[in-house]
């Protein structure tokens, strides 16, 4: 045999494949290791940014800080469990009567159409707190709305301010108790602080009394004695109030429409399921609720923590420009706002054609749900403007307040320290 074909002649089979295999197995090892590396570096670039190494520097941080820390939680560590727990924390006020049965009597729940209007608005008015910086005009107009639409039911003694400060406590508490329970990883000490720093200062703009918590007089040492003090006053609330009712029912199936409202009619059965699982039995028994089967607990336990393993080691961190946003950034020519993402009804979603025949919308229409831009008006594909968010009777009303709130906050919301 000559040089040549010697040189031209196949390996022999398998030899490729053995040479390979090795590389392999080393990427295969290797990939958890460097996914880990990842996924952790933001937390280390958190911890380095905003240097709070002990619990006693921690009572320094600020609003605007608390804020910016939490938009890292909600926007790229764990976007999806964020959002759900804030739904969840909504659902859950819905387990007391005294809420519950206001609810009912304000007609927002009599039909799938305005419960769907509602828990637009809401979410709406929710993220425009969360999703902007503290000093900016945006956050400040979600709250002062929020006030004026609380306010007359406040005023007559309709809304009670225990169940205020209850709403405001799970707001804060259940996204830490979804992201500890279902997330790849648990919040640091520092996460928790800014969790805490941000809700308080919120609550103190949405004018929540804290007299009711042990420290609400002398004022609270930080974000995190704020937490555990309202965590422990809130657990006391749910043993005395939260109890079995027919108005918690009620609400509770409008709602559930809603969160059901993008699956497949067959599949409803299954996300009834799923919303009993992620319920605990004190809610269940004050809702009327059945228990999940075994077999759609041990499935969703089992789905939840594929998630997890998968996330933690098999995923790269979520890069900057894939970042979770639910509204645009900055207004249009006419000084409004659109959703991006919707999961009800397409209210306020701008009718583009990426949102008229995009993937979503080519799903929303097999399941015979209306895409942005249908039936006219009704969704609001202009968009929304924040002082007029809320039931359509609102609309165009509580401008004097507003101002006067607006003035109130611009006065003391400055993103500085809420306990100093």
């Amino acid at each position: 045999m000559n040089y040549i074909d010697t040189w031209t002649s196949p390996l022999p089979p398998g030899t490729m494949t053995d040479q390979l295999l090795p590389y392999a197995i080393g990427l295969l090892l290797a990939w958890p290791v460097v996914t880990t590396t990842l996924r952790f570096q933001r937390l280390r670039k958190l911890h380095k940014q905003y240097a709070y190494p002990t619990r006693e520097s921690m009572s320094k941080m600020t609003d605007e800080e608390a804020f910016q820390i939490q938009k890292q939680i909600a926007q790229f560590e764990f976007p999806f469990i964020f959002i759900k727990s804030l739904q969840f924390a909504l659902f859950r006020t819905y387990g007391v009567p005294s809420i519950s049965t206001l609810l009912a009597k304000t007609t927002q729940f009599s039909s799938p159409e305005t419960s769907l209007k509602r828990y637009t608005d809401t979410s709406v008015l929710v993220q425009e707190m969360v999703g902007n910086s503290p000093t900016s005009t945006r956050a400040c107009l979600g709250l002062a709305r929020t006030r004026y639409l609380h306010s007359g039911y406040r005023a007559s003694g309709k809304i009670l301010d225990d169940d205020m400060l209850f709403t405001l406590a799970l707001f804060a508490l259940q996204p830490i108790r979804f992201i500890n329970r279902y997330e790849w990883r648990q919040l640091s000490e520092l996460e928790r602080c800014a969790i805490g720093t941000f809700w308080k200062s919120a609550g103190d703009a949405l004018d929540i009394s804290y007299e009711k918590l042990p420290s609400g007089r002398t004022g609270f040492r930080d974000g995190i004695q704020w937490l555990e003090e309202i965590d422990a006053w809130s657990e006391e609330y749910e043993a005395r109030f939260m109890v079995p009712d027919d108005k918690n029912r009620e609400v509770a199936d409008q709602t559930t429409v809603v969160l059901v409202y993008m699956l497949p009619k067959m599949l409803h059965p299954v996300g009834m399921q799923f919303i009993s699982f992620m319920m605990d039995d004190r809610l269940r028994k004050a809702m009327f609720y059945d228990a999940p089967s075994a077999f759609f607990a041990a499935l969703f336990s089992a789905v939840l923590t594929a998630r997890k393993l998968f996330l933690r080691y098999l995923s790269p961190p979520r890069p900057e420009f894939l970042r979770f946003a639910t509204f645009t950034d900055e207004p249009d020519q006419n000084g409004r706002f659109f959703l991006i993402q919707w999961d009800g009804a397409p209210y306020y979603v701008k009718p583009t054609f990426w949102n008229r025949w995009g993937p979503v919308a080519w799903l929303t229409r097999a399941l015979g749900r209306p895409r942005p831009g249908d039936e006219g008006d009704k969704y609001y594909p202009t968009g929304y403007s924040v002082p007029d968010v809320g039931p359509k009777y609102f609309e165009g009303k509580g401008r004097k307040q507003l101002d006067e709130t607006m003035l109130e906050l611009n006065g003391y919301r400055t993103g500085k320290c809420p306990f100093h």
